[in-house]
């Protein structure tokens, strides 16, 4: 199961996606998100899906292993399927049986809010596979320049963000690394119900939160050691710069939005 969270991870590459400006991802990210929640129909899901292929295509990453990443909230979107066909109400009944009604626009609901949840883990994870890290600070970073005008700590809280989506990956290995030593002392984490589970689940907090203060307070003092002080007059390797593959992948998400829009007007 651990192995199967992709959020936080990067695969480098020379890809289309990889190579566009991260400030762009960023932006069309949101703009992303802002489409999911306007979808109304399946016309509308169906130019979301081909605009998640093409750029999955486009990045080089196997859709096999993007599609991994759905496994670790299978049970929310069963969950969230489950409760929205049993009590959102309609007008055309399918099933009725005793207390137990279900209609078609709940069995409706429920399929988009389903498939809602599924594209937006998708193209999250999509962002975080084809960015680095230090990518994703920058551009984080320069997206809020503005906010500074009012003293708002933008590079510190830029840094902040992203060394928590970091250390996501790290934290799974640490606690893959604590179930197999537990495991080889007898502890057993797959049999019982799901509560037995959780509650097999509890002896692994304490040495994960010890290990992650740990990390916390190494990471403080190296910062520290190297005169680490914000980003006062700091300069960066690699600057910036929106080009022509920018622009095109911006039309393109442009395109996406209008269409979603289009479909729900009518």
């Amino acid at each position: 199961m651990l192995k199967d969270i992709t959020l936080g991870q990067f695969f480098p590459g020379d890809s289309v996606v990889h190579r566009l400006d991260p400030r762009v991802k960023m932006l069309m990210m949101v703009a992303y998100i802002v489409v999911v929640f306007l979808v109304k129909g399946f016309l509308g899901y169906l130019v979301l899906f081909a605009f998640l292929a093409g750029a999955t295509l486009l990045s080089h990453i196997k859709p096999k292993f993007l599609l991994r990443s759905i496994k670790p909230i299978l049970f929310i979107v069963v969950m969230t399927f489950v409760l929205n066909v049993l009590f959102t109400r309609g007008e055309k009944l399918l099933v009725e049986w005793g207390i137990l009604h279900i209609y078609w626009e709940g069995v409706r609901f429920a399929v988009f809010m389903s498939l809602r949840l599924v594209f937006l883990l998708l193209g999250t994870s999509l962002l975080t596979l084809t960015t680095s890290p230090m990518a994703l600070t920058d551009a984080l970073e320069r997206l809020l320049k503005p906010l500074k005008a009012i003293r708002f700590p933008v590079h510190e809280m830029a840094m902040m963000m992203t060394i928590a989506l970091r250390f996501i990956p790290t934290l799974l290995e640490e606690t893959d690394k604590i179930m197999k030593a537990q495991t080889a002392r007898g502890a057993d984490f797959d049999s019982g119900n799901l509560f037995a589970r959780a509650k097999a689940m509890v002896p692994l907090l304490v040495p994960l939160f010890v290990g992650a203060f740990r990390r916390a307070d190494e990471l403080a003092m190296a910062m520290e050691a190297r005169c680490y002080h914000g980003g006062g007059n700091r300069t960066r390797m690699k600057v910036l710069k929106v080009q022509r593959i920018d622009w095109y992948a911006s039309g393109v998400m442009a395109g996406t939005l209008c269409l979603v829009l289009l479909e729900r007007l009518l």
